[in-house]
């Protein structure tokens, strides 16, 4: 028996070593590769970079209040109709004494789930004072502010505003400071340094439809001259948000894509 117990501690011990062996030569199993956006994506700064970015999402200064899943980068990509549109209405701005200003250009459909988990969380209102003062969170599904696809992810659409040359700064944001309406006056709400439209971005609040009535004055001449030069360049707007234009004919016109805002997503392009 003793011979026959030790024939078999022999067995286990090289089938033990064996398996090891295996273990430590099979490949391990990595997450696949991010998706890159296919050729007609390109960053709109190749086309053109003179139109100023204020990229809102990647930053906490935007209506949830954290930065937005997606955005790697403060990075404006766009389908090249699109970008090179705007680049035709940046032309004649510049000759005018104005530049184009986006905020937001393709999202992937990562950031808008972001969006739909974080409405979902009524308990969550960290930025209701600035973007959504007068609405009560369990109604943005219902008011239409947020939707569980959005046609930004089609890469034809952005928010954008228009800023007086010579540019000035856009003051600091600061997480936790106090929080001003974003209907409230210019000199009161958040300093940025567009031109006067009412509100700010993303205003979640009826005084931000483009033609809403109570808008009046100077703040309703830039919305128009905004509509103007863009409609000029083949873009519709969205009439619950002044800063919401979509370039026609879309070339995506029924696909939600999901690579990330980063330039390894156009590289080349």
């Amino acid at each position: 028996m003793t011979g026959i117990a030790s024939a078999l501690r022999v067995l286990a011990t090289a089938a033990a070593a064996a398996l090891l062996a295996v273990t430590a030569t099979a490949p391990v199993a990595q997450a696949g590769p991010e998706p890159k956006a296919p050729e007609e994506f390109v960053a709109l700064r190749s086309v053109d970079p003179t139109i100023i970015q204020e990229m809102r999402y990647p930053t906490a200064h935007n209506f949830m209040g954290v930065p937005v899943d997606g955005y790697r980068q403060p990075l404006c990509i766009l389908t090249r109709p699109t970008a090179l549109a705007l680049h035709r209405a940046q032309t004649r701005l510049l000759a005018q004494g104005y530049s184009l200003k986006v905020y937001d250009c393709y999202r992937p459909q990562r950031a808008v789930d972001h969006f739909v988990r974080w409405a979902k969380d009524l308990d969550d209102e960290t930025m209701k004072g600035e973007f959504y003062p007068r609405v009560d969170k369990a109604r943005l599904f219902a008011d239409g502010y947020i939707a569980e696809k959005s046609g930004h992810s089609r890469g034809s659409t952005v928010d954008l505003t228009l800023v007086k040359l010579p540019a000035a700064p856009t003051g600091p944001y600061l997480p936790g400071g106090r929080q001003v309406p974003c209907y409230a006056p210019r000199s009161d709400r958040f300093p940025d340094n567009s031109l006067d439209m009412g509100t700010g971005f993303d205003c979640f609040d009826t005084l931000s439809h483009t033609d809403d009535p109570r808008i009046q004055g100077a703040q309703r001449a830039h919305r128009q001259f905004l509509r103007k030069t863009l409609a000029d360049a083949g873009f519709v707007n969205l009439a619950e948000e002044w800063w919401h234009y979509t370039f026609e004919p879309e070339l995506f016109p029924d696909t939600y894509f999901d690579f990330p805002v980063a330039r390894r997503s156009v590289a080349g392009h």
